[in-house]
């Protein structure tokens, strides 16, 4: 059985053209969602779908981009599929997991994509390496120094000058001025004020 799977990115999108080329495909059945693909991003259509498909169904999709925006996501989906026994088709691609050309086709997908995280990796590890040889240790920068609280203190209990105003100064956002100082929080919101 082949099943179709739609998605466009914003809810002013329109399905049409895919809705379109995947019945004239021979799909019996299309999931369609109005969701971004970025990598990460729940689909629930697409889950659906990928629920739905028993051994020798074929996903098809309009095109290969419509699986998500990331090629490792894609390549994924993909091996999940062909370890379920269901066969993947493309349609402007003219790619179809059955054919020869098809499995070659998704191997290079596979290899560049393997190859861009394992480059991703390399260039993580160097930029650590880099950092902790200048003595930089990882993990969030603290956002105040003990002279940066001591300022702030004394900024508060001058009592004139709005939390704002003195985070501000300091280089905090004021939810993290907050963190330092939860009773300039209690203070604010006694006076009706976040």
């Amino acid at each position: 059985m082949l099943i179709g799977y739609a998605r466009v990115s914003t809810t002013d999108q329109n399905l049409d053209l895919q809705r379109d080329a995947l019945l004239r495909a021979g799909c019996e059945k299309i999931f369609e969602e109005k969701k971004s693909g970025k990598a990460g991003s729940k689909r629930p259509e697409l889950d659906a779908a990928l629920a739905f498909l028993r051994p020798d169904d074929v996903l098809v999709v309009w095109k290969l981009d419509r699986l998500g925006r990331s090629l490792v996501e894609m390549m994924r989906t993909i091996d999940q599929l062909r370890s379920n026994g269901v066969a993947f088709r493309s349609l402007t691609e003219e790619l179809d997991s059955e054919s020869a050309q098809g499995r070659f086709f998704l191997q290079i997908h596979g290899a560049m994509a393997e190859y861009f995280l394992d480059l991703n990796r390399e260039r993580t590890m160097e930029g650590l390496k880099a950092a902790l040889a200048r003595g930089r240790t990882g993990g969030r920068r603290k956002g105040l120094s003990e002279a940066d609280i001591e300022a702030g203190r004394a900024l508060l209990a001058s009592g004139t000058i709005p939390v704002a105003d003195i985070a501000k100064r300091l280089g905090v956002s004021r939810s993290t001025f907050y963190t330092y100082f939860p009773q300039a929080r209690v203070k604010a919101l006694a006076h009706g004020r976040s």
